[in-house]
């Protein structure tokens, strides 16, 4: 075990240094071969034995909490891991594969604290962003693939308001990525009956101003969401959606009405993460976002296509705009508008 957890020592390192936000292990009878995710691209790090790997395997689900005798079934756990200048909170999930275990770790740095200014590549779109959380009830969906910065964007919101003024706030997550002074977190926990549910049910007894839902996964989910943003409360949530229109077809599906998202729909931002080049170099990643609110939020209430509105910037609109801008290469252009 102790060759395991120096093995791991040497590889959190090296993806703390090359800025990775994942690692990923496939395993093969004979060997396993590592990946760092960087700026959104899978690099290939490195290969190590099977038996190194097994090793490994079994060191992290231990530490994690997770039941190393489990091989079916996916699991997942949390390790916390410091060195001299950073905290991270690292999250494992494991995959049954071929009569073996395939290992996800999503890296969450939590000394890091990204402002606002910071996340997006369009001034104008964080303008937008401090307008709508000026609201005191309504709902606020921020929506896109995993990895594409919508819990960040959620927490930077949040101190964002905290910062300008004290409201009562609660957070339930699943798990909780980051530690926020100030803000009650709950950790959702679906085995011990903590549901976002009966979270949420529990959390409008402490009176909160703003609410944030880490993710609607349901429609139970939805409609208690929905149902909080009009009572008086600030309710700020994720979904999983290809763009901002399609949100209002998932929220659809989960059974909301229409008459529903008209009284409590505040906005909905979809967001991709683009890599930000300087001198041919990825210096960052950075959020552009399909924005819906107002008019061109009516405007898809009311089933029609949103792509026709003048004032509506969809992600192709915003792509060209970076590229014209030199922020992206033209590859990285006809690469987000091809099919």
């Amino acid at each position: 075990m102790n060759s395991a957890a120096n093995l791991s020592e040497k590889l959190l390192r090296s993806s703390f240094k090359a800025f990775a936000s994942d690692i990923h292990f496939y395993p093969f009878p004979n060997h396993t071969d590592i990946y760092f995710r960087v700026h959104g691209k899978r690099v290939f790090h490195s290969s190590i034995h099977a038996t190194h790997y097994q090793l490994l395997l079994t060191f992290y689900k231990f530490t994690s909490g997770m039941d190393i005798g489990e091989l079916r079934k996916p699991q997942n756990g949390i390790i916390t891991y410091s060195d001299q200048t950073q905290h991270y909170a690292l999250r494992l999930s494991t995959l049954p594969v071929n009569n073996m275990e395939s290992l996800a770790i999503r890296i969450l740095p939590q000394d890091e604290i990204l402002t606002l200014e910071q996340l997006f590549l369009f001034p104008y779109q964080l303008k937008k962003l401090r307008e709508w959380i000026k609201h005191r009830s309504g709902i606020i969906l921020f929506t896109g693939p995993t990895g594409s910065g919508k819990t960040t964007t959620l927490y930077a919101l949040l101190q964002t308001i905290l910062a300008e003024e004290s409201y009562q706030t609660i957070t339930l997550e699943d798990p909780v990525e980051k530690e926020i002074s100030n803000i009650l977190q709950v950790q959702v926990n679906e085995k011990a009956g903590i549901t976002y549910q009966a979270g949420l049910k529990a959390a409008l007894r402490h009176d909160p101003d703003i609410i944030m839902v880490g993710e609607i996964r349901d429609k139970e989910t939805a409609k208690f969401a929905f149902d909080a943003s009009l009572t008086g409360h600030l309710v700020l949530s994720t979904l999983h959606a290809k763009n901002a229109e399609g949100t209002i077809h998932r929220l659809l599906e989960m059974g909301l009405k229409i008459t529903d998202l008209q009284q409590s729909l505040i906005a909905v931002a979809a967001l991709q993460l683009i890599p930000v080049q300087m001198n041919h170099a990825i210096v960052r990643r950075a959020a552009i976002l399909e924005l819906l609110d107002g008019a061109t939020l009516n405007h898809a209430l009311k089933g029609q296509d949103v792509q026709k509105v003048s004032s509506f910037q969809s992600f192709t609109k915003l792509r060209r705009k970076a590229y014209l801008y030199g922020f992206i290469t033209k590859e990285l252009l006809q690469k987000g508008e091809s099919p």
